[in-house]
Formats: C-alpha cells, sequence, structure tokens
C-alpha cells in the first residue's frame, strides 16, 4: 500500500475540505518495518487525539487504565478497562474527555500481513465489532502479548520480523475469540464469511475504501480486473447479497460518517458519496435510515453529548 508510513515527525497531509485529518505510521525511514507498539506516551499524543481523524494503518489498544470514551465511528464506548479495541484503516475515531488513559498499542500497514494473510479478514470482523470486555484471564493474556510485541520491536534481535508477524497473529485469532462487548458496535457489515474466494474478500477490501461508495459495481469491476458478472456472482456466493447492495450500504455508512465527525453541508457529503442532486440523496438517505440527513447529524453529531452507540449496518 503507498503512502501508508512516514518518517517520524512528518506532518500530516491535508484533508479533503471538511473532512478529518488522515494520520500515516510514522517508521524510522526506507525499509523500516511497518509496526510500531508501545505505551500511549511511547507512540506519540496523536495515540490519543480529543480531535476525529483516520488512520492508513490498523490499530489494536489494550487499555488498562483511565477513564472517558472512545468514539469509532458512529458508536461510543464507555472507557472502563480491562478491554480491547481495534480499529480498522479509514475509520473515524477520537478519545473524549479521557482521564489517566493508559495501556498498550500495536499499529501496523497490511503490508505487514503479508505472513498472515488471513488476519485481514479476521481483523475487518474485529473492526466492525471494535470492543470487547476482558476478563482477568484474557487481560493477562493480552498483556503478555503486547509486552512481548514491545520488547521485541525495541531489541530488534535477530529474526524479529517473523517474531512479530506471529505474536500479531496469535493476538488477532484470540482477539477474534473474545464474546462482543454490549452496548455498541456499527454491526456486521455483511462482507465476505470464512472460506469465501478472494475475489469476494478483494472486493470486501475495496468496498471499505473512502472512495468506494461514490463508485459503481462496473467501476469496482474494473478495479478488481473481472467483469461485472462474474463479481456479482462471486460476491453474492461469499455474502448471499449483490455487491450493488454493499455498495449502497457503503455509501450510507460513509454519508453517515461525514454526518458525525464533520461539519460539511448535506450538499458536500451527498457529492463525497457520489450523489449529485442533494434532493435525491436526501430521499435515498431517509429510505435507507428512516431519518433524514439534518436528524441524523442532530443526533449523533460529535457536538451532541447523550449519543449513544447505534446498531446500524454498515
Amino acid at each position: 500500500m503507498r503512502n501508508t508510513t512516514v518518517p517520524p515527525g512528518t506532518p500530516c497531509p491535508a484533508p479533503r475540505a471538511g473532512e478529518p485529518p488522515l494520520h500515516r505510521l510514522e517508521v524510522a525511514g526506507p525499509g523500516a518495518v511497518p509496526f510500531v507498539a508501545g505505551s500511549f506516551e511511547e507512540v506519540g499524543p496523536l495515540s490519543r487525539t480529543n480531535h476525529p481523524h483516520r488512520h492508513t494503518f490498523y490499530e489494536i489498544v489494550h487499555v488498562t487504565a483511565g477513564s472517558g470514551t472512545h468514539v469509532v465511528d458512529l458508536a461510543r464506548w464507555p472507557v472502563r478497562p480491562p478491554h480491547l479495541t481495534v480499529i480498522l484503516p479509514g475509520q473515524i475515531h477520537h478519545w473524549q474527555d479521557d482521564r489517566g488513559l493508559d495501556g498498550t498499542l500495536a499499529l501496523f500497514t497490511e503490508d505487514f500481513l503479508v505472513g498472515h494473510p488471513d488476519d485481514r479478514r479476521l481483523l475487518r470482523r474485529l473492526g466492525r465489532t471494535c470492543w470487547f470486555d476482558l476478563d482477568a484471564e484474557a487481560d493477562a493474556r493480552t498483556a503478555r502479548l503486547m509486552a512481548d510485541l514491545v520488547t521485541e520491536r525495541r531489541q530488534r534481535a535477530p529474526g524479529y520480523e517473523s517474531v512479530l508477524r506471529a505474536l500479531l497473529h496469535v493476538l488477532i485469532v484470540r482477539a477474534a475469540r473474545l464474546p462482543v462487548a454490549a452496548g455498541g458496535g456499527a454491526g456486521d457489515t455483511g462482507g465476505p464469511s470464512e472460506g469465501s474466494g478472494p475475489l469476494a474478500e478483494a472486493f470486501a477490501r475495496l468496498a471499505a475504501g473512502p472512495q468506494a461508495p461514490a463508485w459503481t459495481v462496473r467501476e469496482c469491476a474494473e478495479r478488481l480486473g473481472v467483469t461485472p458478472g462474474h463479481l456479482t456472482q462471486a460476491v453474492r456466493a461469499a455474502t448471499g447479497r449483490s455487491p450493488g447492495r454493499l455498495l449502497i450500504e457503503a455509501r450510507v455508512y460513509q454519508a453517515q460518517r461525514l454526518l458525525a465527525h464533520t461539519d460539511l453541508p448535506v450538499r458536500q457529503v451527498a457529492a463525497r458519496v457520489g450523489c449529485a442532486d442533494p434532493a435525491y440523496f436526501c430521499r435515498f438517505f431517509r429510505r435507507e435510515t428512516g431519518t433524514s440527513p439534518g436528524d441524523f447529524r442532530k443526533h449523533h453529531s460529535r457536538h451532541h453529548q447523550s449519543i449513544e452507540a447505534p446498531e446500524i449496518r454498515a
């Protein structure tokens, strides 16, 4: 993936007007391993910023102390340690009113998963759930894994890259076994299930991108190098739904993100998700969500202090 890592201290690129900034992973230099692990203090102030932002990388956070709220896309999670959070590239998140926040983070790009490609599927599922409460045993196991990741990266002994990938793989697989926390989450996006083919998996990754909601099935098929018919057959076999339906759901979810986390006018939100006619967008949004864009923003904006984590299908 291009432009997902930068040297330390590189400023964030200017986002599109009205959208949250995009943070890239800071690594030591060309050829450096696209993986970082450490405490909030070691990773840096951007690791717990209170401004909505997005990443080009995955983030796994083991929170061990503190209070406040963690906002991820349309869900608000009260910080009640210990818990594990998984944030996907492109998701909008920030910490709110946090006090005494402590724990360990693991940050890595998709390139780092080369040794365990199935981890991408597990991470997408974990990111849709996002939040996992930990009992004492799971907390201790997670703490040991995170500590080992930090030590391996810090010491960089011979073979440390393969050890990091192995430890991360264990962390992801064990996280996928955790029960879902009550009270929030964006819900299942209807993406490909376990055992689905590589084309359906590739479509799922493509559809999760910030630009995908504005694309048609034909444009997605062209990007994947297949015919629209072949893509439809593969995605329907994996999900039971058409790629067109999944792109509609991605369009709605991206619109909800922009309404909740930006001050963009509705007409600009419509344009960002591929609707040239704002009036059509408003009808479309109401049909899919049961509410108008204005009412949705009123109740889900980051400025609205009483919102709760909704059960919304992405």
